[in-house]
């Protein structure tokens, strides 16, 4: 999978701190060595804003990196301004949106665990305007139908030659929660049914009979980068969301997806499950 903007932007943060940190050098020694402050590559180093990559290449050169890490992190720092394919859309759009399109657009793997709703990814457009309709009350529908299309381009991702894999774990009162109708419903189930069987989406559910469980407060998702320290959890929230990257954080969460995807039904299981969820409607 190509290596976007933010991806790019948050390696070169990661490896800037790494090469100073080898040196035995404060953030105000590096930068005064190369004439920028110490707020400058404070804000380099904690993935914050644009970066010039001359800047960079002083950078690496005073820290002893070799030729072929300081082009590389110089590539980077070019590549960090590439812009995305919301960029253009002519209405805005939320700001964690934003930065959560930023970031899904360069995943390697999606984790969800969903207990309100079907996860985004995988929602037919008429459960998407119900879900937007009744989270948006006061939504004008022009609105409603410009955060539809973006959820649907949203999930071009997973048509791509090579998608991230998309591993959803479903709390069983998704599915029975009726949203915008029998038909509706009966339609979004099937389609989760058919998104299942493809393989690099896996689809399980957590039925009532768990009890509790690791993830009780809420619905999350873990957006996995190429490399371990570019993960980052979404939490989403009324109004906004949430993005979390501590290694404390990243670490509670990845331990609760998966005590959550051992104690869901296996996958024929949960396939059967949505299937007579969908009957009974």
């Amino acid at each position: 999978m190509p290596v976007g903007p933010t991806t790019r932007r948050r390696q070169l943060g990661a490896d800037l701190r790494r090469l100073r940190e080898a040196k035995g050098l404060t953030l105000e020694e590096a930068g005064g060595r190369v004439g920028i402050s110490k707020a400058t590559l404070s804000r380099y180093e904690t993935k914050e804003g644009t970066v010039k990559w001359p800047a960079v290449d002083a950078l690496c050169r005073e820290y002893g990196a070799s030729d072929e890490e300081r082009l590389a992190l110089v590539e980077l720092a070019k590549g960090a301004k590439i812009q995305g394919w919301w960029r253009s859309l002519a209405d805005p759009i939320p700001d964690s949106m934003n930065l959560m399109l930023t970031l899904e657009d360069e995943v390697v793997r999606e984790d969800h665990y969903a207990c309100m709703y079907i996860p985004g990814l995988l929602q037919t457009r008429a459960y998407a305007e119900a879900v937007h309709r009744a989270s948006e009350a006061q939504c004008p529908e022009r609105e409603v139908q410009h955060m539809v299309d973006i959820r649907m381009k949203r999930q071009e991702l997973l048509e791509r030659a090579d998608p991230p894999h998309l591993w959803c774990v479903i709390d069983e009162a998704a599915l029975r929660r009726r949203v915008g109708g029998r038909q509706v419903m009966r339609d979004q189930l099937s389609h989760l049914l058919t998104m299942a069987r493809r393989p690099h989406i896996t689809v399980q559910v957590l039925p009532f009979s768990t009890g509790a469980h690791a993830a009780a407060v809420g619905s999350f998702a873990m957006l996995r980068g190429p490399a371990r320290e570019l993960d980052v959890v979404y939490v989403d929230l009324l109004g906004g969301g949430l993005f979390m990257e501590k290694t404390q954080e990243l670490e509670r969460y990845r331990l609760a997806f998966e005590y959550l995807s051992a104690q869901a039904l296996d996958l024929e299981t949960s396939a059967e499950t949505v299937d007579r969820i969908s009957k009974e409607l």
